[in-house]
């Protein structure tokens, strides 16, 4: 079986005709000059210089984009748009831009939600989808070599139909959008984390290209080695400032024989937290274990009088029965057992975000921020961060679930949506104020999460929405980041303007 997918899937539509979308951020900063372009060209690898492909690639799943669309705008596009084939023809790429000094912002499905993928500097998007390539699998020992462009369900039918069937377990709600080189740059988590763990998890090592074009190969020979620092993690979650992710050794598991459902109600967030606080201290790790607020509740199974703990998981018949018995003998003391058709119900919408870009369109800001935090903390996190938001003036909506759960900790995730006053309704005033909105949330969810000591983002990454509180969140740390990214990438080319990052082609937008 071969992959078939060929091109990223779209996002949100632009409102404007080609030829007339505009940049938000004023770009293109750089363009490229007619040496390097025919130098990349010489690569073998496909070049578009088109208005429709170059604003394609201007944007992602940003939120706040989704107005600028409505506007005919994208965030910022670049001269050109790339697709390398293969490891060699990325090398080549990546050694002309370098010499050129022209920013490359690596990209596929864009299916992030932070701005990651934009351009904002212009330059090149170089399009990794079209790395793909033969699935390598050791069935003896587990474990898959995989072309970055692999999108998700390619993947897992491709893993499905080897010998007796194989599965990553790793089912973002991104999963039909984004590659599994988005994946491992943006340091994501699938819906089954709990049981198969996250993609860092998985990982046991990278191709990468550097940015002068220098291929490296990054441990994965052995299941553990003690050979200096781990440099895959180094890549994974670098959002494509240190280096290009071009092909990874994963780990896999064999298709799951048995799978159970259960629902249950508590009374309060903080009792249903606690629950599932102590499934995990027993050793239980059932694959997903969701626990939503009565807010939740109400929107996603019409139970607004309870908080709803959904749990399912999958595995040896043994292990799934002993894993079930644990969650039971913890909920029963402070949970009503519901109809565990409320397991089916959340599968059948799980990746529905239909509604995200007709709510933007229509005035309303909405968005998500999800953050981790020590069990010790989560309570009381819930509580300050849904009340902050909900005493924004302009909020319509706070809530909050509990979604990826570990031994000492877990990762709550927040939506809120606001809509501006009447007298700010209208084309200029209600876009100033949807941004003003949006970011005064996103300092609102982030001021309050750091003062409790928990991470400012779980799995979303930073991109460029999250990048004015990164120094702040790293401490001392950022400036060991600083240090990396001017020993491996000298010139800055690569995703200029992300992680907080000092750039030579300018300021950074958003900061």
């Amino acid at each position: 079986m071969t992959k078939k997918r060929s091109t990223p899937t779209s996002v949100t539509p632009i409102d404007a005709e080609p030829g007339t979308v505009s940049d938000r951020f004023g770009g293109p900063r750089v363009s490229i000059s007619d040496e390097v372009l025919t130098r990349i060209a010489n690569s073998g690898a496909e070049i578009r210089t088109d208005e429709v492909a170059r604003a394609e690639s201007g944007r992602d799943w940003w939120p706040v984009a989704i107005a600028w669309a409505a506007r005919g705008q994208v965030p910022a596009r670049p001269a050109a748009v790339v697709r390398p084939t293969s490891v060699e023809q990325v090398s080549a790429i990546l050694a002309s831009c370098a010499a050129g000094s022209v920013p490359v912002t690596p990209m596929a499905g864009r299916s992030g939600v932070c701005g990651g993928s934009v351009p904002v500097f212009g330059g090149i998007a170089l399009d990794l989808t079209g790395l793909t390539g033969p699935v390598a699998l050791d069935e003896t020992s587990l474990v898959a070599d995989v072309a970055a462009g692999w999108f998700g369900p390619d993947l897992e039918a491709e893993l499905g139909a080897r010998g007796s069937g194989y599965t990553m377990g790793h089912w973002p709600q991104s999963m039909d959008l984004s590659t599994v080189g988005g994946w491992l740059a943006c340091r994501g988590a699938g819906q089954y984390s709990t049981r198969y763990g996250k993609i860092e998890d998985m990982v046991i090592g990278l191709q990468v290209v550097l940015a002068n074009g220098q291929v490296i190969e990054t441990e994965g020979w052995g299941p553990r080695a003690a050979t200096g620092p781990n440099l895959t993690q180094l890549f994974v979650g670098s959002e494509g400032t240190l280096g290009v992710i071009t092909s990874a050794r994963l780990r896999v598991h064999p298709l799951p024989p048995a799978q159970g459902r259960a629902a249950y109600g508590f009374d309060t967030f903080a009792s249903g937290l606690d629950a599932c606080r102590r499934i995990l201290r027993r050793g239980a790790t059932p694959a997903v274990l969701r626990l939503y607020d009565a807010t939740e509740s109400g929107r996603n199974f019409d139970r607004a009088d309870t908080c709803v703990l959904i749990v399912l998981d999958e595995a040896d018949p043994g292990l799934l029965a002993a894993t079930l018995a644990v969650v039971t003998e913890e909920c029963a003391p402070d949970a009503t057992h519901l109809d565990d058709t409320l397991v089916e119900r959340w599968l059948s919408h799980r990746n529905d975000v239909s509604a995200l870009a007709p709510l933007w369109r229509g005035g309303i800001v909405v968005d998500t921020a999800e953050v981790a935090g020590r069990w010790s903390v989560l309570p009381a996190l819930a509580e300050e961060v849904v009340s902050s938001l909900s005493a924004m003036t302009g909020t319509l909506a706070a809530s909050v679930h509990q979604s990826h759960a570990y031994t000492d900790g877990a990762c709550l995730y927040f939506t809120f949506a606001g809509r501006p006053p009447e007298e700010d309704r209208g084309a200029d005033s209600e876009l100033a104020w949807q941004e003003a909105y949006y970011r005064a949330a996103w300092d609102a969810v982030t001021d309050t999460v750091q003062r409790h000591g928990a991470a400012i983002s779980h799995h979303h990454g930073i991109g460029l929405n999250r990048s004015r509180f990164l120094a702040g969140a790293l401490g001392g740390g950022f400036s060991v980041l600083q240090a990396l990214k001017t020993a491996l990438d000298p010139d800055g080319i690569l995703n200029p303007g992300k992680l907080a990052l000092a750039s030579d082609f300018g300021p950074v937008p958003w900061l």
